[in-house]
């Protein structure tokens, strides 16, 4: 098997049309020019693989009451006292491990004393009433603490 000339440069074949394929193939090409043999692994990587995973565990009994009521809603199903409990949790900040959407769920906490929804949350991962992880935070979603069980 004859290998091209060293100062042909390496051709990749057309993946589809469009703007992104041409643009990672462009940066692909660059990478084979360069000489670095894994470009493969730097197509496979996604940004959201890459967030921070919180740091703080808490444990549920160091939790505040709220927090606990609202934990044991979640494993119950509900009732839940805001309309927006249970929707998805976008993940926008990139504070939590990347997911596919839907997978994250909030849930408020309710703050004694507070007008409105306040700043605390809960926010879940997996399925309602058994998730596979769940997260709090008491800055609205500028920091997560793992709740452990």
């Amino acid at each position: 098997m004859n290998a091209p000339p060293a100062s042909a440069p390496a051709q990749l074949p057309p993946v589809r049309r469009g703007r992104l394929s041409r643009r990672l193939q462009g940066l692909l090409q660059a990478l084979l020019m360069l000489g670095i043999s894994s470009a493969a692994t730097v197509v496979e990587a996604r940004p959201s693989v890459f967030a921070p995973i919180p740091a703080a565990v808490l444990r549920v009994d160091q939790l505040d009451l709220q927090a606990r009521q609202t934990l044991r809603r979640i494993h119950d199903g509900g009732p839940f006292p805001f309309a927006k409990d249970g929707i998805v949790f976008g993940n926008y900040e990139h504070q939590l491990p990347g997911k596919l959407r839907g997978y994250y769920r909030e849930y408020t906490v309710p703050t004694p004393g507070s007008r409105n929804r306040g700043a605390k949350r809960i926010v879940c991962g997996g399925a309602s009433r058994s998730p596979d992880v769940c997260y709090y935070t008491h800055d609205h979603y500028a920091s997560f603490q793992y709740i452990a069980r």
